[in-house]
């Protein structure tokens, strides 16, 4: 759902709405009660909601707020809690506080996102609601063996954190300043770092039996985010084909 970007030839073509002004020309009726919406979009809630059923919703609602406690309770001798209710609860999601390390280590909560790459996991949502922070969201598909799973990779990154701060590892060349290591810079000849190859790619048991590999290191987000960068072939390539 959202805006839909058009050259100007195309404007009397794009859907109108019978009751809001969209300021252009309605040559076409409405998709949907939404006057910038896709009706498309509504079907899927729909068909997971009948699908579901009454007590399906709310039994998917329970687990999934029971799996974030969970993963809550697990973390929270490691990891800072934010916004835990009267009882230390939290709702469907977590959100656990990283900005003490930046100021303590240099570690910043894009590092530990990029670590748990190395892991086998895509980061969960990074520096939203709250900057430095990541907020952790189960939903009520995972088993209990994926979040311990999980929860030990956040308790080793923890582990790894702190052999930042005592000193142990070098605040420059570390696993999470470094990460995620890609099988190309594991194997290559030379390696000049101050931790193993083995701490880099494999962290945790689990991992010699099932291993992601990530095809590219580090790359700027801030820069990627501020400025469009494309893979694809140039216009005058394909007029060439």
């Amino acid at each position: 759902m959202g805006p839909i970007c058009v050259a100007k030839h195309l404007v009397p073509f794009l859907p109108g709405h019978p009751v809001v002004d969209l300021g252009r020309p309605q040559a076409m009726s409405a998709v949907s009660a939404a006057p910038y919406g896709s009706a498309s979009i509504l079907l899927i809630s729909y068909a997971y909601i009948r699908m579901m059923g009454a007590q399906g919703l709310v039994n998917a609602t329970s687990y999934a707020i029971l799996n974030a406690n969970y993963i809550a309770k697990r973390l929270e001798g490691h990891y800072p809690i934010l916004y835990t209710g009267e009882n230390g609860r939290c709702a469907h999601e977590l959100i656990i506080d990283l900005r003490g390390f930046k100021h303590t280590g240099n570690i910043e909560v894009e590092d530990v996102a990029k670590r748990l790459i190395d892991y086998g996991y895509h980061a969960p949502t990074v520096s939203f609601p709250v900057p430095g922070t990541m907020m952790i969201e189960p939903t009520e598909s995972e088993s209990k063996a994926e979040l311990d799973k999980f929860c030990d990779a956040m308790i080793a990154i923890r582990a790894e954190i702190e052999a930042v701060l005592t000193g142990k590892a070098d605040k420059a060349d570390n696993v999470l300043k470094n990460a995620p290591h890609t099988a190309q810079v594991v194997v290559n000849d030379e390696w000049n770092h101050t931790y193993t190859r083995a701490e880099a790619a494999y962290p945790a048991p689990w991992l010699r039996d099932h291993k992601f590999w990530p095809v590219v290191g580090r790359v700027n987000n801030s820069h990627g985010d501020r400025n469009l960068v494309c893979t694809c072939p140039s216009i005058e390539e394909y007029a060439q084909g």
